[in-house]
């Protein structure tokens, strides 16, 4: 939690750094996209490409393996013709569920403060 009053400089370092390197792995457009529909089960690339909008292969291809190299995401490879790809949430990636989640209230609020939007208008 966020200490109220004045912080030294090594209080304010120690709460920055570990903020600034998970936006580091989550930064961009398209990590949480990708993150959020894997979180619905596991995926055949051609699945993640459909439920997210305007990604490239390219770019979706890329993202994958920046997600893999840090294990939020598991890339499986099974032997059979043709070859199937599934991707799928590791156990330490589905550790960002509670923080997803509460960027989504969040984001909701924030939109309704912004847009002026009755919660009324506002599903989940």
């Amino acid at each position: 939690m966020v200490k109220k009053g004045a912080c030294s400089q090594s209080e304010c370092v120690e709460m920055i750094l570990p903020v600034r390197d998970a936006l580091d792995i989550l930064s961009g457009k398209w990590k949480l996209p990708i993150i959020i529909a894997l979180s619905f089960g596991n995926k055949r690339f051609s699945q993640i490409a459909n439920e997210i909008p305007n990604i490239t292969d390219r770019m979706l291809s890329k993202e994958l393996r920046d997600l893999e190299m840090n294990k939020l995401v598991k890339r499986t490879v099974y032997a059979s013709v043709p070859v199937v790809v599934e991707y799928s949430m590791t156990e330490y990636g589905k550790s960002l569920d509670k923080v997803i989640n509460e960027l989504r209230v969040w984001g909701k609020l924030h939109r309704q403060l912004i847009l002026g939007v009755t919660t009324e208008d506002v599903k989940d």
